[in-house]
């Protein structure tokens, strides 16, 4: 599994890591990842599996990353405190890796949130800071709140079907040196099944081309074509055993810049839904 270095903090993660939202496949699933590399496991305390995922990383915390979030309706100061601890109560882990604000809150000012995220922080309850489904705009003001530690990471929606964050978010975060964790990069299981065409017919008839190409699935394609970029990493999902194995498998090689630039053209922004 290759590794990217989260934001600037000097941490090195897996580009492939598993999101475990609306997941229902016990600790086997989440196992084998870890045994595969993809040991950047990305929970929230609204999905209701940090508990599998602290069954899950049991016995083995040292091999795995963990990332989990604090609701958008919890950013109150004492809030945020509150539902880190309860986090990691549920996970019966001491520490959480990387700590996010799932979404943001237009009514608490970001100063007060992050007052709390960074006393975490020098609590030792987490390490890293980042936030999710914030646009360009209020993750430079999450930045400018911060004091005495970086945002390193934005969670957001994107795949060859959603590219809307390339406009303002992707050039904004890569200036700041913020990675983007990519939620969803198979569009639901679009991006992963074959003579699946109406979405976008040119764009999957392109990714079966070069899936026969490479001799590799639609899904590895798919996924390689976000890791393929500088500062930007992947968590999909799956209940099984055997999908994972394959999503790992996007890992590890990678697309030349012909096929890049024929799925970029492909899957151009007028055919693609618009996320910012």
């Amino acid at each position: 599994m290759e590794l990217k270095e989260l934001g600037a903090s000097g941490r090195m993660v897996p580009e492939i890591g598993i999101g475990v939202w609306r997941y229902g496949g016990g600790v086997e699933p989440l196992r084998r990842a870890i045994d595969l590399g993809a040991s950047l496991i990305d929970t929230a305390e609204v999905y209701g599996t940090e508990g599998i995922v602290g069954q899950a990383i049991k016995g083995i915390r040292d091999r795995v990353f963990v990332a989990s979030k604090v609701a958008g309706n919890h950013l109150r100061h004492d809030e945020v405190l509150k539902a880190a601890e309860a986090s990691l109560k549920r996970m019966d882990i001491s520490c959480i890796d990387l700590y996010q604000i799932h979404w943001p809150a237009g009514h608490v000012p970001i100063k007060e949130t992050m007052r709390a995220m960074e006393q975490l922080a020098d609590r030792g309850m987490i390490k890293y800071i980042g936030v999710s489904n914030f646009s360009a705009a209020e993750t430079r003001e999450a930045i400018a709140a911060m004091k005495n530690h970086p945002i390193a990471s934005n969670q957001v929606i994107y795949s060859l079907n959603r590219r809307g964050i390339e406009h303002e978010l992707v050039p904004f975060c890569a200036q700041n040196k913020v990675t983007i964790i990519a939620f969803t990069p198979l569009d639901s299981g679009r991006l992963a099944k074959r003579a699946k065409y109406e979405s976008n017919s040119r764009g999957m008839r392109t990714l079966e081309q070069i899936a026969n190409e490479t001799e590799r699935t639609l899904a590895q394609v798919a996924l390689n074509w976000i890791t393929a970029k500088p500062g930007m990493i992947a968590i999909p999902k799956s209940d099984h055993t055997e999908r994972v194995e394959e999503n790992c498998g996007a890992s590890g090689w990678r697309l030349s810049a012909d096929q890049l630039r024929s799925l970029d053209d492909a899957f151009t922004a007028s055919d693609s839904a618009e996320e910012d």
